[in-house]
């Protein structure tokens, strides 16, 4: 059986895609959970593969401050994939983000994702208003 692949973007409230990742799974179905893991580790195993200064991930890393390129981490380290997966889930759960297949909201980590080819990943990240 060959690898299914799926290319997940962020996107934001007027539409515009970034961050683009390809992600490869070993079946053409898939649940939202299993999404969110495959992404977060793929995202940080190439943060820690350079270390760049941001990292543009899912969910922001302990001890980063949020910028307008990404998180920044304070002291370049490398960054623990199951602890950001651990904050993923939390944050789905309590709608920090959520998640369009083919402009359909999936609402359960258990909710199933057809993988082929032209299937449509975009995370939505909710930001919260900051009062003054």
């Amino acid at each position: 059986m060959a690898a299914a692949t799926l290319t997940v973007y962020d996107e934001n409230a007027f539409g515009t895609k970034s961050n683009a990742l390809t992600l490869d799974f070993l079946t053409e179905r898939i649940t939202v959970g299993e999404l969110i893991r495959e992404r977060v580790y793929e995202e940080v195993r190439q943060y820690n593969a350079s270390k760049p200064e941001y990292f543009r991930g899912l969910v922001q890393p302990t001890d980063a401050e949020a910028t307008l390129n990404g998180y920044r981490i304070r002291e370049r380290r490398k960054v623990d994939w199951e602890k950001q997966y651990e904050r993923a889930i939390e944050s789905f759960r309590r709608n920090g983000f959520f998640v369009l297949v083919d402009d359909r909201q999936v609402d359960s980590l258990e909710d199933t994702i057809e993988v082929k080819p032209g299937t449509q990943v975009s995370f939505i990240k909710l930001v919260p208003l900051v009062g003054g």
